[in-house]
């Protein structure tokens, strides 16, 4: 089923976990939106746990809950799904959905490494099905004025740029065990594939594309609980920190820095955009998520702040004078891959790309083999 200006794109989603439901409430709110051009409705949730689907019952346009994603992926009437499940089980599932005559808006970090992000992408582009891969930070009001900083190129000669992504969900060492903190479910990449599309996301889309890398990555719990009185192997990186040399039009070398990180003391989740050049520089954190940080040269260097408010690229009747959360970041998301997929997003910012998430797996492989090899690695 096609859907057309007037009716809603209907959407499926598969993994009925957290960011699942986090889908429902964007849908559900997509009134809120003043100048999106197309609508979107759920109307179809499939998970292999029953009991993880006796949420979405209470979803007004939920028609259809099922175990099996075959079942999903065989109704005519989806034009789009959402696919939300652990790293190793992206492969297969995604190109159920591509060979099913499906778009997707596919989970980080497109298959659990390069090689299966390669095999994704190319069969998406020999069916010609609209991907696009999730990464929300970059919808942020700080993170779209930085971007329009730099682009507008009044900073001068870059002296740095640093991408970041932190946490600090794996300082207790008395935390279970979960798939992510498992090579055979997350990847061999570990946490820079877990969190890593939302450091490369603005560097990819900005052509900062590393020449060259060394990679410093940390392991520092062996084992955790596996929750039921035992012990069980960690064997992911838990720290991720990739030292690359970027080549720009006109000058060469510039230094970039890309950071994932799970033990980071003080940062929740915390996103972080830097760049650094000898006439202006402007900062972005999450941690102070309506402040944008610019300086100007002068005689002396200081900072100024600015409170930048709501101003999120999709206007919504929300006052110019809050905060977003990350519910209208995910909103926002989706309000972009909807958009672009009708041909309609304009000059606004868009998702990530099937080409994108390789690029990024393309460094994260290049990292692994820096650090098992302890040597700069030309990319």
């Amino acid at each position: 089923m096609s859907s057309t200006p007037s009716a809603p794109v209907r959407v499926g989603v598969i993994g009925a976990g957290l960011m699942g439901r986090e889908v429902a409430s964007a849908f559900g709110r997509w009134f809120a939106l003043l100048d999106c051009p197309v609508r979107a409705a759920l109307v179809a949730v499939c998970d292999v746990n029953a009991a993880a689907l006796d949420w979405f019952r209470q979803v007004p346009s939920v028609e259809f809950l099922t175990q099996d994603h075959h079942a999903l992926l065989a109704r005519p009437d989806l034009d789009v799904v959402y696919v939300a499940v652990p790293h190793h089980l992206h492969e297969s599932l995604y190109l159920d959905v591509l060979r099913a005559g499906k778009d997707l808006l596919a989970e980080k970090p497109f298959g659990i490494d390069l090689a299966a992000s390669r095999r994704i992408r190319d069969e998406a582009a020999r069916l010609q099905r609209f991907v696009r891969v999730s990464s929300e930070f970059p919808f942020l009001p700080g993170a779209q004025r930085a971007i329009q900083i730099y682009q507008a190129g009044n900073l001068g000669p870059l002296l740095q740029l640093r991408s970041r992504f932190l946490h600090s969900s794996d300082l207790d060492p008395a935390k279970p065990l979960n798939w992510k903190r498992q090579s055979q479910y997350c990847g061999e990449a570990g946490v820079m594939n877990d969190l890593g599309l939302h450091v490369a996301h603005v560097p990819l889309r900005l052509g900062w594309r590393p020449a060259h890398l060394y990679a410093q990555l940390q392991k520092i719990y062996a084992q955790r609980s596996d929750g039921k009185g035992g012990m069980a192997a960690c064997d992911t990186w838990d720290n991720a920190t990739l030292h690359c040399t970027v080549d720009l039009p006109g000058q060469a070398g510039v230094p970039l820095t890309l950071e994932t990180r799970r033990m980071s003391p003080t940062d929740t989740n915390s996103w972080e955009l830097e760049i650094l050049g000898t006439d202006g520089g402007v900062r972005f954190s999450t941690k102070a998520p309506k402040t944008l940080r610019q300086y100007v040269r002068g005689r002396e260097q200081t900072w100024s702040a600015t409170d930048l408010g709501f101003a999120m690229p999709f206007k919504t009747i929300t006052g110019g004078i809050f905060e977003p959360g990350f519910p209208d970041l995910l909103q926002q998301m989706w309000a972009a891959f909807l958009a672009e997929r009708a041909g309609l997003l304009g000059d606004r910012f868009g998702c990530a790309t099937p080409d994108e998430a390789v690029a990024h797996h393309e460094l994260w492989a290049a990292a692994l083999l820096s650090h098992r090899e302890q040597r700069v690695v030309a990319l």
